[in-house]
This record gives structure tokens, C-alpha cells and sequence, in this order.
């Protein structure tokens, strides 16, 4: 194969893997995905396989991260071509993981069948890194993909990452199963299936609660125009009131202002004594910092936001001109400090802020032991991004949180996905993109603890780790033994 066509295929899979995540639940797509990919590897020089990883992430990473460009041009002011080019750059960074991953695994295993499975360990230690290091970017891992068909069955036993492995397995499986080497394409396809046989039943129902979850829709444009605020202000407490629930539930920065600068009136307007209320806003002061944060109206309990988010939460160093220069409000802010779930209505309710939802390694702690959150809360607001893809991404990254830890996880938003997700991960109720309203569920908390949240709490990722680093060096060593004359 010429390596123009070559580079052409690992393109072309990068975008069929993209296609494999939601709103499609195309799970299927992303094996094949990886089976053209793997299928170009198999054999290659280093050199060439690094380039089929790069171009493969490349591809994959700006078709699913598209929508950061409207983020920077339309809410920035950042020139399209310019900000085109920052997608581009991060897509090209990201994509270097696989790269690295797939060259080095060429380098140190001979072509053939050893290096097809080679492959599995070597694209779960891309993905690891990639969700790990630098802060972690772990935005539509393989994994995400599986919250529907065979693989969801082993969220709970090894959680996304783990999935990870199984996908690239399965698509190791395919490649196999193409070239008749059934002894060896069986077990790489049926043990991904085992998913469907698997336990699944580890948590108990814990009683159930009526939530009221808040879309106020406002405009990225008009969130932070003081001409605005009263006006947005008043169509918080307007639908606020309006909520039936036993708690009412807000968005991320909903108030986009520091709490203490929000006057008592204001504040006594939307607190409701039957009612408890979260709501998004910020805490600290410009000393300390400024936190991200969920304050509980008339109750002694806050949580600021702990993972933040690079370039518009935290400044990289290095980067603070590229940040200035969209004028990105309270941009550098500080990080919380407790994982505590709020205890209210019989529940305790672990919120997550925005993007912290994607990384289950954080949050295991409040999930174990016997203080354990029964669901989970995420507030965000995606109206930097627009309604297209991203939305469907996030909520993805929920049902798998799901599904890992069995929760239940209501999400309130600025402008969508607003819905809420049982613990088997489906999606039970959500209002339309943009839609201004009250979306009223009830959900099931759960306690318990699954076998992921159990080795996880106990080791964080460094399992997966160590038997990716260890399948690759055995895998290494048979090949070279078995292409030794």
C-alpha cells in the first residue's frame, strides 16, 4: 500500500471512529474503526505506524472537538482561520499519544499476529496517558462509546478505561478473524462479549427523590452582560419557582458572579424555605481566588469544582496571551477542596461541575465507605459550544459514570443536555436543546459499591497500568522469540 493511500485510510477511520459516539450509539462503528487502523500497523515500519496513530487521533480529535472553535471565535473573538488552527494544533497534540504508542509498540514487536495484539495494550497505555497527563483530556475516550451494547456490561467491573482495552481487543479480533487465524480471533472476540454474562447487580435502592432540574437557556453572549443580569436573574427565579421537586437543582454559574456580591434580597428571592435550592455561582475572594462552586440555599454546604478546565478554568503556563485574549470571565480560578455529597431529602448528592464527570478516578472516594453518595449531580453549561455534538458527548460521559459506580446522575444546564440517567446508565427523561423550563424527574439512589469502584478507590489506574506495560513486554518477548531463526 502506497503511503498516501495509507495515510488517506487512517484519516478517513479517525472520522468513522468520531461517528461511533453519540448522538449515533453507533458502538460498532468504533471497532471497525480500530480494525482498519490495526490493519495498517500490523506490518508497518515504525515510522509508518507512528504516522497511522497520529493521523487516526488527528482525525478523530477534530471531528469530535469541532465545536471548541465556535467557544473561541464566536464568544472569543479569536479569527476563524486562527481558531480552526488551535483545534487543529490540540487535535495534532492529543493525536501524538497514539503516535507515540503505536511507534514505540512497532519498534519493540515484530510484525504479525503478535503485534496485532500488541496493539491492545499499547492503545490503552495512549489512552491512560492522554486522560492523565498534563491535567488530563480524556474527552471522548474509545470507551465512551460502549455505554450501549456487549462492552457496557463491563463498566462496573473495569470501568471506561477498561473498556478501552476490550474495544481494542475486539477490533484485534476483526483483523484476525479477516486473515482465518480463528485460534487466535476467537478468544480476542468472545471475551469482549463476556460483558453481556457478567454480574451486574451491586447496588441497593436507597429510597427515591423528586428533582427538579433548571434550563434557563440564556445566551453565552448575554450570560455575563451586566445590562442582562436582572433580567436573567429574573428568569431564575421565575423558573425556580415554578419547580415541583423536592430539591431544585441549577446550573453551573447560573449566578455568573462571585456570591458575595449578590445582594440579600436577590438571594432571599431565590431561596425557598420548602425547597432546597443549588445553585451555581462562585465563592472566594480575588486573594484566594475564586472557586466554581454549588451553594445550598439556606443550609450549611458548598462544593467548588476541583478538576479544572485548561485554558478556560486554569492558565497553562505559557499560555496566559492566548487566554487573554478571548477574554474569558474569572479565567484563572482556584480549585475546591472536599468531595463531601450533600445530605438532603434521604439522599446524599454528589455534585460535579461541568467536565469533572469524565474522570471517575477523582470522584471513586465518594462513592465507598459508609458516608457514600447515593447519586450524582452534574451542573454545567455547554452554551460556549453550541448544541451540536458536544451536548450528546457529555451526557455519553454521564451514563458511564453510571454505569461504572451504578448511581443514578441528574444534569442541569444552561442550555442542554438537561436529563436525567438511571443506574443502569439510560437516559430517563432530558428537555430539548435550548428549551427554557423545568425538567421534573424522579430518581433511585443507590448504595453500594461495584468491583471498579472497589480496586479503584483502592489503587487508582495503576492496575491497568501495570498490565498494559506487562501484556506489552511479554508480547514483545514472544514475538522476537518466535521470529528468531
Amino acid at each position: 500500500m502506497t503511503r498516501a493511500r495509507a495515510a488517506a485510510l487512517a484519516l478517513a477511520a479517525g472520522v468513522l471512529h468520531t461517528a461511533a459516539f453519540a448522538p449515533t450509539g453507533a458502538w460498532f462503528l468504533q471497532i471497525g474503526a480500530l480494525a482498519l487502523l490495526f490493519g495498517l500497523v500490523e506490518r508497518a515500519s515504525p515510522r509508518r505506524a507512528a504516522l497511522a496513530g497520529g493521523l487516526f487521533g488527528f482525525a478523530w480529535l477534530a471531528s469530535g472537538l469541532w465545536w471548541l472553535h465556535i467557544s473561541m471565535h464566536q464568544f472569543g473573538g479569536i479569527p476563524w482561520v486562527l481558531a480552526a488552527l488551535a483545534v487543529g494544533l490540540l487535535a495534532a497534540f492529543l493525536g501524538g499519544y497514539y503516535a507515540l504508542a503505536l511507534g514505540l509498540m512497532a519498534r519493540w514487536v515484530a510484525p504479525g499476529r503478535w503485534r496485532l495484539l500488541a496493539l491492545v495494550p499499547a492503545w490503552l497505555l495512549a489512552e491512560l496517558a492522554r486522560a492523565t497527563w498534563f491535567s488530563g483530556f480524556p474527552w471522548i475516550a474509545s470507551g465512551y462509546a460502549h455505554t450501549v451494547g456487549p462492552l457496557a456490561g463491563w463498566a462496573p467491573w473495569v470501568g471506561v478505561y477498561g473498556i478501552c482495552a476490550l474495544a481494542a481487543l475486539a477490533a484485534a479480533g476483526l483483523v484476525l478473524a479477516r486473515q482465518r487465524a480463528w485460534a487466535w480471533a476467537a478468544p480476542a472476540l468472545v471475551l469482549p462479549l463476556a460483558g453481556l454474562l457478567l454480574p451486574q447487580g451491586f447496588t441497593a435502592p436507597a429510597g427515591e427523590l423528586a428533582v427538579s432540574l433548571v434550563q434557563p437557556s440564556i445566551p453565552q453572549d448575554q450570560k455575563f452582560d451586566p445590562a442582562r443580569f436582572a433580567a436573567n436573574l429574573a428568569t431564575l427565579a421565575q423558573l425556580v419557582d415554578s419547580a415541583q421537586g423536592q430539591v431544585v437543582i441549577t446550573p453551573e454559574s447560573v449566578v455568573p458572579l462571585p456570591l458575595a456580591e449578590l445582594d440579600r434580597d436577590t438571594l432571599a428571592h431565590l431561596a425557598r424555605p420548602q425547597r432546597p435550592v443549588l445553585l451555581g455561582s462562585f465563592l472566594g475572594n480575588v486573594d484566594e481566588g475564586f472557586v466554581n462552586s454549588v451553594v445550598a440555599l439556606g443550609a450549611d454546604y458548598h462544593y467548588g469544582k476541583r478538576h479544572l478546565l485548561p485554558f478556560g478554568e486554569f492558565i497553562p503556563p505559557g499560555f496566559a496571551w492566548f487566554v487573554h485574549a478571548m477574554n474569558i470571565p474569572l479565567d484563572d480560578q482556584a480549585r475546591g477542596s472536599h468531595q463531601r455529597p450533600w445530605v438532603v431529602a434521604g439522599q446524599r448528592l454528589r455534585p460535579l461541575i461541568c467536565y469533572e464527570d469524565l474522570f471517575g478516578e477523582d470522584i471513586v472516594e465518594s462513592v465507598t465507605g459508609p458516608e457514600a453518595a447515593t447519586a450524582f449531580v452534574n451542573v454545567s453549561n455547554l452554551a460556549w459550544f453550541g448544541t451540536v455534538m458536544i451536548q450528546d458527548q457529555h451526557l455519553q460521559f454521564s451514563q458511564m459514570r453510571a454505569l461504572e459506580f451504578q448511581r443514578p446522575v441528574v444534569r442541569s444546564t444552561n442550555t442542554g443536555a438537561t436529563a436525567a440517567v438511571d443506574h443502569h446508565g439510560q437516559v430517563t427523561a432530558r428537555l430539548p436543546p435550548l428549551a427554557r423550563g423545568v425538567l421534573e424527574a424522579r430518581v433511585e439512589g443507590r448504595t453500594g459499591t461495584t468491583p471498579y469502584a472497589s480496586w479503584l478507590a483502592a489503587l487508582g489506574l495503576w492496575p491497568l497500568w501495570a498490565a498494559a506495560l506487562l501484556a506489552l513486554t511479554g508480547l514483545a518477548l514472544a514475538g522476537r522469540r518466535r521470529a528468531a531463526p
